[in-house]
C-alpha cells in the first residue's frame, strides 16, 4: 500500500445526520472513493492550476453512527496507513436532537513542531489535542471544529515557505517573502495541514472555516485607503485572486451543505462535466475570485447551520466590507440583511462566529470608534491622515471601528435577547479570534438572554510580551472611562449597551470548546505543554472552565481554573475581584 497518490487529506468537512463530505488533494487526475459500512462512494478529481482535488459526497448514512472508513485512489487504498500509529479515521454523523459540542480557535502558524518552532511560536494546541484524542482517551469528540481565521499566513511566511519561494522566483522582487500566486498558496496549505497528528485529527473531526486578514494579507480591507494602496502595487491583483481562489478550494468548499454546493456556480461547472478527461476550472475560478473581490455582493462566504437547539451563524467580516466613505460598513447591506434574517430566537443557544471580536475590551472599543471618526474626517484632513496611519499601524479595524455595523448588529442581538424575534435564547454568544489573547465578556443586562463574547486566539502564534502588557492595560477598568472620553472628543455616541470582562485574558496558545449542557453553556480552553523536553509529544492542559447558566438559576456563572502542573492560573489568582473589572493575566 502507498500513500504517494495522496497529497493532502482526507479532511472530514460538512457532516449532518445523514451525509458527510470528504475533501482530498491528489498527486494526479484520479477517481477517489470512500469505503465505509459496506458501501462505496466515488468522485472524480477536478484541476486548478495543475493541482488535483476531489470532494466525495457520502449520502444515505444513519444518524448518530460512528463508522470507520478507507480511501482509495484509482482503486488502491491510500488511507489509513496502518504504519502511522494513529487510530482508524471515522465518519461520525450527527444524532438527531443532540446538544451541540464544538471546538474553535484562530491564528495558527505553520512552523515545525520541534524545540525551535515551539520557542518562537509556542506549542501547537491543535496538535496537542490531536495527540490526546489519538491515545484512546474517554474525552467526548466534538461535533465540529471551527477555524475562525488566519488558518494560513500569506504575508508572514516561515523559513520552509521561503525556501519554496526561492526555488521558483527571486524572493527579493515584490512581493518578496509574501505569497504571489496559486502555486505558493497550495504549498502553504500543504505546510499547514500535512503534520501527521493534525492530518489524522482532521480526517475524523468535521471542520468549518472562515478567513481573516492573514489568509490574504495583514489589514485586509481595513479601509479604502489601504485597498487603494494595495491595488497600486504590481503584485496585489495576483495575490487577491490566488488567495480567494485557493480559499474556495481548500476552505470554503467544505463549508457548504450538499444543497448549497449544488447551487454554487463553480461547483456546478465541476459536477456538470461529462467528458472523460478531468475538468480544469483554474481560469473560471480566477475569474470568480476577481469578481468576488471587485463586487463583494456577487458571492457570499458566510453560512449558517442549525445543530439541534443551537444555531451557528458564521459571518464574513473581511471580504463583505463596504469601504466607500459614505457607506462604510464591516458587513455590506446585502450581507447584513442576510445576517438579519438569521438572527432569530427559538433556539436555546445562538452562536455568532465572526473572526473579529464583536465585543473588544471596552477601552479598546472606544479607541477604535474614536479612530474611525478621526480617520473619516471628524477633526479635519490632517488629523484624518494621521488617524489612517494609526489605524493601519495598530490594527484598529474590528467591529468597534465600524460603528454603523456595530450598532446594527447590537440592535439585532438586543431584539433577540429581549424576545422580540421569537423566544429568547438562554445565551447569544459571539465566537471570535484574531487578537492573540483569549477572554470572555458579557453585556450588562438584567433580564432576557445573556449576551457573551468568547474569544480563542491564538491556536499557535502567541502575542509578543510587550503587546501582552498593552492588552492587559486595555482590560483594566480605568481604560474604559479614559477611552470613553477620547471617543466623545470626536463626537462618537456612547455604545447602545455596556459590557465587562468575565474571565481572562489568557495569552497561551489555546483551542476552545463549548457544549450545551443541562446547566447552561459550558466553555473551556486547553493548551499544549511540553514536559522534559519532549517537544514532539506535548500534553494537553486545561487553562480555564466556565459554565454560563440562564438567568433563572441561582448561580448564573460557574467558573474554575485548572493547571495540571501547578493548579495556578489567571482566574484562581483573580478570585475576589469584583466581576465588573477585567481580570488580567499576570
Amino acid at each position: 500500500m502507498t500513500t504517494s497518490a495522496l497529497v493532502l487529506g482526507p479532511m472530514m468537512r460538512y457532516v449532518d445526520e445523514t451525509s458527510a463530505s470528504v475533501w482530498v488533494e491528489t498527486r494526479a487526475a484520479a477517481r477517489v472513493s470512500i469505503r465505509a459500512g459496506g458501501r462505496d462512494w466515488e468522485a472524480r478529481t477536478f484541476a486548478v492550476h495543475g493541482h488535483h482535488y476531489a470532494l466525495v459526497e457520502l449520502d444515505g448514512l444513519e444518524p448518530g453512527t460512528v463508522t470507520p472508513y478507507a480511501l482509495d485512489v484509482n482503486g488502491t487504498q491510500v488511507w489509513p496507513d496502518p504504519s502511522s500509529g494513529f487510530p482508524p479515521s471515522m465518519i461520525a454523523t450527527l444524532a438527531t436532537g443532540k446538544p451541540l459540542r464544538m471546538a474553535y480557535g484562530s491564528c495558527r502558524t505553520s512552523v515545525p513542531h520541534d524545540a525551535s518552532g515551539n520557542r518562537t511560536h509556542g506549542v501547537d494546541s491543535l496538535r496537542a489535542y490531536a495527540l490526546k484524542m489519538a491515545t484512546g482517551t474517554d474525552l467526548p469528540w466534538p461535533d465540529l471544529l471551527a477555524f475562525l481565521g488566519d488558518q494560513v499566513y500569506a504575508d508572514l511566511t516561515s523559513e520552509q515557505m521561503q525556501e519554496f519561494i526561492r526555488s521558483r522566483r527571486d524572493i527579493k522582487a515584490p512581493p518578496g517573502e509574501e505569497l504571489k500566486d496559486y502555486e505558493e498558496y497550495a504549498h502553504l496549505y500543504f505546510l499547514a495541514w500535512s503534520d501527521p497528528a493534525n492530518r489524522w485529527l482532521l480526517s475524523t473531526l468535521p471542520s468549518a472555516m472562515i478567513f481573516d486578514d492573514h489568509d490574504i494579507r495583514d489589514d485586509w480591507n481595513t479601509s479604502l485607503s489601504w485597498k487603494q494602496k494595495m491595488e497600486a502595487t504590481s503584485w496585489w491583483h495576483g495575490r487577491i485572486v490566488a488567495g480567494l481562489a485557493s480559499y474556495w478550494v481548500y476552505q470554503h468548499l467544505g463549508n457548504l451543505s450538499p444543497q448549497e454546493r449544488a447551487e454554487d456556480a463553480v461547483w456546478q461547472r465541476i459536477t456538470g462535466h461529462t467528458g472523460e478527461d478531468e475538468v480544469d476550472v483554474g481560469a473560471e475560478l480566477d475569474s470568480f475570485a476577481e469578481r468576488a473581490d471587485r463586487d463583494p455582493k456577487s458571492y457570499r462566504w458566510s453560512y449558517c447551520r442549525d445543530f439541534g437547539d443551537s444555531r451557528l451563524i458564521v459571518v464574513d467580516s473581511r471580504a463583505a466590507r463596504d469601504l466607500t466613505p459614505d457607506d462604510r460598513a464591516l458587513v455590506d447591506a446585502v450581507e447584513m440583511a442576510w445576517l438579519d434574517d438569521r438572527m432569530q430566537g427559538g433556539f436555546r443557544h445562538l452562536l455568532v462566529a465572526t473572526s473579529l471580536p464583536f465585543l473588544l475590551p471596552m477601552g479598546l472599543h472606544y479607541v477604535e470608534s474614536w479612530n474611525e471618526a478621526v480617520s473619516e474626517g471628524a477633526w479635519g484632513k490632517r488629523a484624518a491622515w494621521a488617524g489612517e496611519k494609526l489605524r493601519q499601524a495598530l490594527d484598529l479595524e474590528h467591529w468597534g471601528a465600524f460603528q454603523n455595523s456595530f450598532r446594527e448588529l447590537a440592535a439585532m442581538a438586543t431584539e433577540v435577547a429581549d424576545g422580540s424575534r421569537g423566544p429568547a435564547p438562554e445565551t447569544i454568544t459571539f465566537l471570535s479570534g484574531d487578537v492573540h489573547y483569549s477572554y470572555v465578556a458579557e453585556v450588562d443586562r438584567a433580564s432576557g438572554s445573556r449576551i457573551l463574547q468568547a474569544v480563542c486566539s491564538p491556536i499557535r502564534n502567541p502575542l509578543p510580551r510587550l503587546m501582552r502588557s498593552f492588552a492587559a492595560i486595555m482590560s483594566y477598568g480605568l481604560a474604559t472611562p479614559v477611552g470613553a472620553l477620547v471617543a466623545r472628543s470626536a463626537k462618537v455616541p456612547d455604545p447602545p449597551f455596556h459590557w465587562s470582562g468575565m474571565r481572562g485574558p489568557w495569552f497561551q496558545n489555546n483551542v476552545a470548546y463549548l457544549e450545551a449542557v443541562p446547566e447552561g453553556l459550558k466553555l473551556w480552553w486547553q493548551t499544549g505543554v511540553v514536559d522534559d523536553g519532549d517537544h514532539l509529544h506535548p500534553r494537553l492542559e486545561r487553562v480555564a472552565t466556565l459554565t454560563v447558566s440562564p438567568r433563572s438559576t441561582q448561580d448564573p456563572v460557574k467558573g474554575q481554573q485548572e493547571n495540571a502542573g501547578s493548579r495556578r492560573s489567571t482566574e484562581a489568582r483573580a478570585q475576589g475581584l469584583p466581576r465588573s473589572r477585567w481580570r488580567p493575566f499576570r
